[in-house]
């Protein structure tokens, strides 16, 4: 039997970050650049790439590299990685259906994020789920800009580790979630937890909609359908 390999957002699916990152990503900018920070991004289910390209742009900064921006935003979000967990929260269920979901011998979780991955472990860490994905097969937020080639990544390094085909499932909160999803032949799960609208991810294409994680039989039922 294929089993799944189950990708998870982060940001508004598993927790809320209490916008302790996007006070990160301003200091750093600044800091960096020298320029104070005049408009804040639509963050939402987009990649760190793609969001630096923006800002880098709407600010006027012509002399400075992501790579040297990240470094400085990883940087902050380690020295102050405690706020994660004293001002954000875990959504409702995640805790138990990650659980039980690490128990079924035909999964394998990983992430799949806009977050550059060593933020994206700083978060999970936080609440404690660090144990529940491999990290290592994920789809990061410094792969590329696009949503879509970040759930390819992570399929390719999945087939690549465990030397295996896989049948992919993509748990978001956005409409870039479910899209990315299905342009990689993925089921898609959406989660009305977010800014997103359940129509809204319905009309994007959802195989499934939940309100949320709170009744982990129908997460389950969802995911591993």
């Amino acid at each position: 039997m294929t089993r799944r390999l189950v990708m998870w957002d982060i940001d508004y699916t598993l927790l809320r970050g209490g916008g302790v990152a996007a006070r990160a990503w301003r200091s750093a900018f600044t800091e960096v650049t020298g320029v104070d920070w005049r408009a804040t991004p639509n963050f939402g289910g987009r990649t760190d790439l793609d969001i630096c390209a923006e800002v880098f742009t709407s600010h006027g900064v012509t002399d400075c590299t992501p790579e040297r921006f990240f470094a400085r935003y990883v940087q902050i979000i380690h020295e102050i990685k405690h706020e994660f967990a004293e001002q954000g929260e875990l959504m409702p269920g995640v805790r138990e259906v990650l659980g039980r979901l690490g128990d079924h011998p035909g999964v394998v979780q990983t992430l799949v994020t806009g977050n550059v991955p060593e933020v994206a472990a700083v978060k999970v860490a936080a609440f404690g789920l660090a144990g529940s994905f491999d990290a290592e097969v994920g789809g990061y937020g410094t792969d590329d800009s696009v949503r879509a080639t970040l759930v390819r990544r992570s399929l390719e390094r999945a087939r690549t580790k465990y030397g295996e085909p896989f049948r992919p499932v993509v748990v978001g909160d956005t409409v870039n979630d479910v899209t990315a999803a299905l342009a990689n032949g993925a089921v898609a799960v959406g989660v009305a937890t977010g800014a997103t609208a359940a129509a809204d991810l319905i009309a994007a294409g959802a195989h499934t909609v939940l309100p949320d994680l709170a009744d982990a039989d129908a997460a389950i039922r969802a995911i591993t359908a």
